[in-house]
């Protein structure tokens, strides 16, 4: 059963001007980061006034302009916030390679998987409204500098490729997956929280890497809410899904669904089969809703890449996700809805 939390609010408190970006990173498929489960765990809790900075943001404009918002955080008085908060404490396929590439428009247009879509620098993103896409933070900033395709970024969306501009006719050979091509959308604003930029995936960086698009117009399609990541042992079966464009499997979109193995209070480590690109996918789950009587599904986190781990002299690999947890929720929710008292149920 999806678990309820009582969110806190995060609200802008001012916004600053910045220098024009200079958009001369290369843009990096997949972080790598050094330090795993045991490292993060032992990390020591961030201060007030550090989450506090790690959650003010950058925002960029289509124009090139650039801002800076630094916001406060409140805990409106009702019981708590429920989240139960634990101490902080290249090879990406594992064995049998257990993806799925997707075929056929019966399923690539249909959800879940219609809310997976392109960005224009080679990563995956999901549809999270009616104008937004949830990616990951290293997909348009490496940490130091935006990258090279962020000012002109566009979001591509899956579409039928019709021949003759017939509307394909029903005598398909179902051998011969139907063909299909982008259609490209592009990016109006695009939020970037300041613990990725400051982090540049060290430590603390990897648990910000995330970030949101906004759209110029309405993609007009299905998408999928974003939630608050239950702990792993909450989770159905402890597994995690998620579907991304792969670089191996060119123009396939590949699904993937595995065990959690560790976690950490803003990481998920799994070893689900993945290649850059996968990064910025929706990590989901579906879980009773109790309010509503059915079966939902959420987003809990953004896959975000591999990581060699050293465990006692022994080299371990882990893909990792980063967690939405309640104060990255209602950051993300306030993005998107501009109202805070919109985003109060994780």
């Amino acid at each position: 059963t999806w678990p309820s939390y009582r969110v806190p609010v995060i609200l802008p408190q001012s916004t600053l001007n910045l220098d024009k970006p200079q958009f001369d990173a290369e843009a990096r498929l997949e972080v790598v980061s050094p330090c795993g489960p045991a490292c993060h765990k032992s990390s020591p809790l961030p201060t007030y006034e550090e989450v506090k900075n790690y959650l003010s943001y950058e925002t960029l404009y289509a124009n090139g302009s650039l801002t800076e918002t630094e916001v406060g955080i409140y805990i409106l008085s009702n019981g708590g916030d429920g989240s139960r908060g634990r101490s902080r404490t290249k090879r990406q396929i594992y064995g049998y390679d257990s993806r799925f590439s997707i075929f056929g428009k019966d399923f690539l247009l249909n959800y879940p998987f219609s809310t997976s879509v392109k960005l224009s620098t080679g990563c995956t993103g999901t549809l999270v409204a009616e104008k937004h896409v949830l990616t990951a933070a290293h997909c348009i900033h490496d940490g130091k500098s935006y990258v090279k395709g962020a000012q002109k970024l566009r979001v591509g969306f899956l579409k039928p490729k019709h021949k003759d501009g017939s509307k394909g006719s029903n005598i398909t050979n179902s051998a011969m997956p139907e063909k299909m091509k982008f259609q490209w959308i592009r990016v109006k604003r695009t939020h970037v929280p300041k613990g990725w930029i400051k982090g540049n995936a060290n430590d603390i960086g990897m648990d910000y890497d995330y970030a949101l698009l906004e759209l110029k117009k309405p993609h007009k399609r299905k998408f999928m809410k974003i939630g608050v990541s239950p702990p792993a042992r909450h989770l159905p079966g402890g597994r995690i899904h998620f579907s991304g464009y792969d670089n191996d499997r060119p123009g396939n979109l590949v699904y993937r669904f595995c065990d959690v193995k560790d976690e950490t209070y803003d990481l998920l480590y799994q070893q689900c089969d993945a290649q850059p690109g996968a990064s910025g996918s929706g990590v989901y789950v579906r879980m009773w809703k109790r309010q509503n009587h059915k079966w939902e599904r959420k987003i809990i986190g953004i896959f975000s890449g591999h990581q060699w781990v050293d465990m006692n002299g022994t080299p371990q690999d882990f893909n990792v996700a980063v967690r939405i947890t309640p104060l990255k929720y209602a950051q993300i929710c306030y993005w998107i809805k501009g109202n805070y008292l919109d985003c109060r149920e994780g």
